[in-house]
């Protein structure tokens, strides 16, 4: 823990940018140890997740490139002309501990497959978190790459992504013609 508090107060600030991407802009920051949010432009509450991100790093974000950011496009645009399947850029989380797990496990769904809230939880051991684990999916601050959109509702609904059902639905179609 005290490692982390050393980086966290070496760093000098969070780097941010504006991706173009087939479903709307995205805004992406870095710092040198990985991408740290990467979410659509017009995702509600956006000005949240910059004071959030801001505090837990005890930085400013400052609107400046980086090298990760180079890496970040090339990889998206393949995963939009279905060309990528997993992503291989940086990437540095801030959460809880439960979070933290959430968004492992997140990133441990095949592309392609989806899972369900309850499933989620189930991985977790603990049948209960069902909410906790949709809450942790809806504060996920790094979009596609950290794929909160392959959960759905146990009833097979889309609900709950940030970045507009419309979106996920998208997304999910996209994955399901890379693999096919």
């Amino acid at each position: 823990m005290i490692e982390e508090v050393i980086n966290f107060n070496s760093m000098e600030i969070i780097h941010l940018t504006t991706i173009q991407t087939p479903l709307g802009d995205m805004f992406a920051c870095a710092v040198d140890e990985g991408i740290c949010l990467l979410e659509f432009t017009d995702r509600k509450n956006m000005e949240k997740q910059f004071k959030s991100l801001s505090k837990s790093l005890n930085v400013e974000i400052v609107e400046k490139e980086h090298h990760h950011f180079i890496q970040l496009k090339k990889e998206l645009k393949e995963y939009f002309e279905g060309k990528r399947e997993r992503f291989e850029v940086p990437l540095f989380i801030t959460g809880t501990e439960f979070q933290e797990k959430v968004w492992q496990l997140l990133r441990e769904i095949p592309m392609g497959e989806i899972r369900t809230y309850k499933q989620q939880s189930e991985k977790l051991g603990n049948l209960k978190a069902i909410r906790a684990v949709g809450t942790a999916n809806g504060i996920n601050k790094i979009a596609i790459l950290i794929p909160c959109h392959r959960v759905i509702g146990s009833n097979g609904e889309l609900v709950g992504y940030a970045g507009g059902i419309w979106r996920k639905q998208k997304l999910l179609e996209l994955e399901k013609a890379i693999l096919f």
